[in-house]
This record gives C-alpha cells, sequence and structure tokens, in this order.
C-alpha cells in the first residue's frame, strides 16, 4: 500500500498539473460524498440516533478531503503541504467561508457555540501553534491532539443526544438503502479518495517547483482552498436557508476535525518536520479564531458588515502570502 502511494503521478507540463490538481479536486469531493453517502445508510440500518450520523459520519466526511490529502502528503515526504493544507483550510473556513456566509445572510448564533464550539476550536489551533514552535509534530503531539479529539466528540455526542430525539421520526421516515449499495459506495468513495489525493498532492508539488515557491505557499492556498470547497457550498447555502447554526456549526465542526483528527491520525502514523510553515500562519490561525469569536460574542449575531470584514482579513492575508511567496 505504501509503495502504491509513493508512486509519482505528477506531470512535468504546467498546465496539465493546473488541469490535474482541478480534476483530482473534483474527484476527491465526490469520492468524499459517496463515502458519506455509504456509511449513512449503513449507520442508519444500525438504528443509530440521525444526529450522531451527523456529528461523525457527516462531518467526518466532509474532512476527508483535508484527510486524505494531508495524510498522503506526509507519507510522500512533504509535510509543509499536509500541515500547510490543515492551517489553510481552517484559516479559509473561519475568515471566507463564515464571512460569506454572512455575507448572504446575517447568522445567529447559539450560546452553546460561543460558550464551547469557538473556545474548543480556539484551544486546538493554539495548542497546534505551541506544537510547531520547535517546528516538528512528534507522535507524542499527534497522540494529545487525538487523544483531545476524543474529548470533543464524546462531549458534542453526549450534548447532542440529549435533543436529538425529534429528529428521531425524520430518521425513521427515510427508508436507508441496501447493504450492497452502501458497500458498493463506500468502496467506491475510498477509491476516489486514493487516487484522488495521489493525483493532487504530487501535481501540487510539481506546481510549487515549476513557480518556484514553497510546498507550505501551495498548501496554504490552493490546497486549503481546494479541499475546503465542501464547507463552502454546506455553510453558504445552509445560510441561504436561514439555517445559521448549520453553516456555523459546520465551519467550527471541520476546523476541530482538521486539527485534532486529521494531523493526529496523520502525526502518529508519520511524525512531520516541518520549515515552511511561519509564525505568521500560524498566529493568522489563531487570530481568525479570536476574530470569529469576538464578532459572534457581540449580540450572538454576525452581520452582513462582520461578515465582510472576516473575507477583507482573508484576502489580506493571501494577498501578503502571494507577495512573499
Amino acid at each position: 500500500m505504501t509503495h502504491l502511494l509513493l508512486f509519482s503521478l505528477a506531470s512535468s507540463s504546467l498546465i496539465l498539473q493546473i488541469v490535474l490538481i482541478a480534476v483530482s479536486i473534483f474527484v476527491v469531493i465526490k469520492g468524499a460524498d459517496a463515502l458519506t453517502s455509504g456509511g449513512v445508510s449503513l449507520a442508519r440500518r444500525m438504528n443509530i440516533p440521525q444526529i450522531v450520523i451527523g456529528l461523525t459520519i457527516v462531518a467526518m466526511g466532509t474532512s476527508m478531503p483535508e484527510f486524505c490529502v494531508s495524510f498522503v502528503s506526509a507519507l510522500k515526504g512533504t509535510p509543509d503541504l499536509a500541515v500547510g493544507n490543515i492551517v489553510g483550510s481552517n484559516i479559509f473556513n473561519s475568515l471566507f467561508i463564515v464571512g460569506c456566509a454572512a455575507l448572504v445572510a446575517p447568522m445567529t448564533i447559539l450560546h452553546s457555540t460561543v460558550r464551547r464550539d469557538i473556545p474548543f476550536a480556539l484551544v486546538s489551533s493554539v495548542m497546534l501553534l505551541m506544537m510547531c514552535l520547535d517546528s516538528t509534530i512528534s507522535r507524542l503531539d499527534a497522540a494529545i491532539l487525538f487523544l483531545f479529539f476524543v474529548v470533543f466528540m464524546v462531549i458534542t455526542v453526549r450534548g447532542a443526544r440529549q435533543g436529538g430525539d425529534a429528529e428521531e421520526a425524520q430518521q425513521a421516515e427515510e427508508k436507508p438503502k441496501s447493504p450492497a449499495w452502501a458497500a458498493a459506495m463506500i468502496v467506491v468513495g475510498l477509491a476516489l479518495l486514493i487516487g484522488g489525493s495521489n493525483v493532487f498532492v504530487d501535481n501540487a508539488s510539481a506546481l510549487a517547483s515549476s513557480l518556484g515557491v514553497s510546498d507550505a505557499v501551495i498548501g496554504l492556498t490552493i490546497v486549503a482552498c481546494g479541499t475546503s470547497l465542501p464547507e463552502l457550498a454546506t455553510s453558504v447555502v445552509s445560510a441561504r436557508r436561514g439555517q445559521s447554526g448549520i453553516a456555523i456549526g459546520n465551519v467550527l465542526g471541520s476546523n476541530v476535525f482538521n486539527i485534532l483528527m486529521i494531523l493526529g491520525i496523520t502525526g502518529i502514523i508519520q511524525p512531520m518536520q516541518i520549515s515552511g510553515i511561519t509564525s505568521v500562519d500560524l498566529s493568522m490561525l489563531v487570530a481568525s479564531m479570536i476574530l470569529l469569536w469576538l464578532f459572534s460574542y457581540t449580540k450572538y449575531t454576525l452581520s452582513r458588515w462582520e461578515g465582510a470584514v472576516l473575507v477583507a482579513v482573508f484576502l489580506g492575508y493571501i494577498s501578503w502570502l502571494v507577495a512573499n511567496a
């Protein structure tokens, strides 16, 4: 398996590299959709509550593109791409996605989100910042991250199950697909994720070399934005429908999953020595969560002007990255 993952799938043509990156993003997202659909169907057949499915299988499904790209990047010896993908994705989530969602429709923020979810995402960001001070994510660091992920899931699922009984009627009305269909979707999803991630990582690294920039910059920009497309689509559509809880919860859940689960699992299997992720990038990660927390704390709403500020800060950061590339 490792031999297959290490097989090079990069093109030598700059234009073809860009095309393959775009195609592989599409393949990875479709793979995540298929894997999630199959997993949800199996979970329903096992009578797992709908709220628990949403907080586990669906949440993990939207984070699968980041997981596969970061995991394959670490295995292929490009840890800056792996960590840059997570840092960039979380910055993109907190600033650009939430900002765009607020621009579409002002969002009402739940008290539990301000008091529990955002602080947990902020603590996760600070933990990553501290762990990266020595430019290394060791197995011990990764194990600590994953332990906090388990704690987060226990707290979240317990809280959700206490108020999730009202949704069980809807679950009962939705007939799950056959086990054969679910198994086929899981197999197809995994194949698309693995294949697409390999093509993506190889061509992203090749593109960095062709443009004369680091893997970290590619990871913080192209890779991060590409793998966060499912979150962008989900949050903007949810905001337009007036489902602000889903819009903000999707982003926060993804941020916690990205740091604690993805880097936790990846670092346990393959410790990472990073060099291209700077203190500015990690500080922006923490600052984006603080800014989101402050805006959410004021009247428990995110207005359009606050969304505009979030988007402007993101564009400023990206401009700084490009200018210094």
